[in-house]
């Protein structure tokens, strides 16, 4: 190893300490104190129930740990959205569990939380997984309801997909582990099955307090809305539980049941790990976004026997297209060069940027995907497409728009890799979250904008200086050097991946080692959904 590799190990092995220091604030959810506050209770927290609930010594992937990172701290911080969600296994059946996190604001619902929910129901209805709630939920944060209330996207939603997913056959099963009140009540009821815990959970559309001031009615909760009311008495509930752990092994039960499903019939053979050392995906990938490496080196550590077959390895070489397999899945891959290259034996071209050609050879090899029903899997590092009149005239929007329409219409499943760079329309044509990936997921080298730090600081440094100088404020090299540092550093932050994981517009920051792990139960996932209609791109210009 060279100097240059051991500089670049050292640094994404820090981007991984990091990572997992992270994590593990995130996971104590509301801290200490408010988890033993539940265990007093004879309750266990979100993740311990999910714990309990998925097969033992099986995979497991956790979707927006970091949603609402850094957010909302006015209102003292909402971890992981305040809800836990993951995919794993249930008697050995792939499902899709969402539990509220009682120890983070009683599990009330912030902006975020709906989002996150949303994204756990848009999964299972993509997929047609069994989804799982787990529910122990204040209901809406009441001092940021206009954000979370009466918008499309918004908490009704929730039950809008209930609905959705009962007609089209997606089993749902709810457990009632605390409280579930107000709009959130109709939740268990529009699942298939619902189970309550005795003396914890409980189901009202108003509570006793409310109750009394609406209709003058004195009455105590557990006789107005628990588990004996709702099992013998108003038969909301299907199945009364002793406590958490019986509630859980009920669901396993059901779940242990439910027949096969129909499969879309992806093409799958025994797996073989990476021929080359996965690991020396930390040493390839270079310390600094702007350096070049050779994706195809990555792409090798990824994939069952380190074996891709190149489509057009000559043609395009900003794109490298190429059939392989992860963890037995047949999949095309479609990924950003970051190594320079050159065109022919005239023009050299720079890495991570998609030329004409590379658009033109990425639609077709898209295309080709769809045809022979294969996954698709994009490995992003892109700084966007060509500029400069030699493009323009050539036809780059021309042949942009092309690939997006491609990767628009595929109607095979998309999993998106953010390996570095993300920025601009590259994003987009790269199958950014703008494109429906199954699941989208980030290294921790992973940045994210709409173009790179250097030239957006110096274009809103543009607009920075002659806005004050209008308003008559001299701009002297050093205010205007102070002020390029507040843009950069402003910039900087939000290009982070965990700025983007915070707003669920990445799905994860995961080691660059559980890469074949996330692709390979997204495509599993995948498979239980046949795909319903042909690849069509429309009309295009050609």
């Amino acid at each position: 190893m060279n100097i240059q590799q051991n500089i670049n190990e050292d640094h994404n092995k820090l981007l991984l300490s990091k990572l997992r220091k992270k994590l593990i604030e995130v996971y104590a959810g509301g801290g200490k104190s408010r988890i033993a506050k539940l265990h007093a209770k004879g309750k266990m927290t979100a993740r311990e129930r999910i714990e309990f609930l998925l097969d033992k010594n099986s995979n497991a992937i956790e979707i927006a740990a970091f949603a609402g990172d850094e957010m909302y701290k006015e209102h003292g911080g909402c971890p992981s959205g305040g809800v836990v969600v993951k995919i794993g296994y249930i008697s050995g059946k792939q499902c899709i569990v969402v539990a509220n996190d009682a120890t983070v604001k009683a599990g009330a619902w912030f902006p975020i939380t709906g989002k996150k929910n949303l994204r756990a129901q848009e999964i299972a209805m993509e997929n047609k997984l069994p989804i799982i709630y787990l529910v122990d939920s204040a209901g809406i944060y009441l001092p940021m309801q206009e954000e979370i209330f009466p918008d499309k996207e918004h908490f009704g939603r929730i039950f809008r997909n209930n609905a959705i997913m009962s007609s089209q056959g997606i089993t749902q099963i709810a457990a009632v582990m605390g409280s579930c009140v107000a709009g959130g009540a109709y939740l268990p009821v529009m699942c298939d099955e619902s189970i309550i815990v005795d003396k914890t959970g409980s189901i009202f559309l108003a509570g006793s307090y409310l109750v009394k001031a609406a209709v003058g009615e004195v009455i105590d909760n557990e006789t107005l809305g628990g588990a004996t009311t709702h099992t013998e008495v108003s038969g909301v509930c299907d199945y009364k539980a002793k406590n958490d752990k019986d509630a859980l092994n009920i669901i396993k039960n059901i779940i242990g049941k439910i027949g096969h499903y129909n499969k879309a019939g992806f093409n799958r053979v025994d797996t073989i790990q990476p021929k080359e050392n996965a690991e020396e995906i930390y040493s390839i990938l270079p310390d600094s976004r702007t350096d070049q490496y050779d994706m195809k080196e990555i792409i090798k550590r990824l994939v069952d026997n380190s074996e891709l077959q190149e489509y057009k390895s000559d043609y395009g070489k900003t794109l490298i297209c190429a059939y392989a397999r992860i963890d037995g899945w047949a999949v095309g891959i479609v990924a950003n060069q970051r190594k320079v290259v050159k065109n022919g034996k005239k023009e050299m071209q720079f890495g991570g940027v998609i030329y004409s050609d590379s658009a033109d050879k990425a639609t077709r090899f898209i295309a080709n995907c769809n045809q022979k029903k294969i996954p698709l899997v994009f490995l992003q590092d892109v700084t966007g497409f060509m500029v400069g009149s030699k493009s323009e005239h050539g036809g780059i929007i021309k042949d942009g728009a092309k690939m997006v329409n491609a990767v628009s219409n595929s109607v095979v499943p998309k999993f998106t890799v953010i390996v570095g760079n993300s920025y601009g329309a590259g994003n987009y044509a790269m199958c950014g979250k703008a494109y429906d990936p199954r699941l989208i997921f980030a290294w921790p080298s992973a940045e994210l904008a709409v173009m790179g730090g250097a030239q957006a600081a110096k274009v809103l440094l543009q607009i920075e200086t002659a806005s004050l100088k209008k308003q008559g404020v001299k701009i002297t090299p050093e205010k205007e050097q102070e002020i390029l540092e507040t843009i950069t550093n402003k910039y900087k932050k939000q290009t982070s991946p965990y700025y983007a994981a915070a707003r669920i517009w990445t799905d994860a920051i995961i080691d660059p080692l559980d890469t074949r792990k996330w692709i390979s139960m997204g495509i599993e996932a995948a498979n239980h959904a046949p795909i319903e209609k042909d690849f069509n791109m429309g009309v295009i210009q050609v």
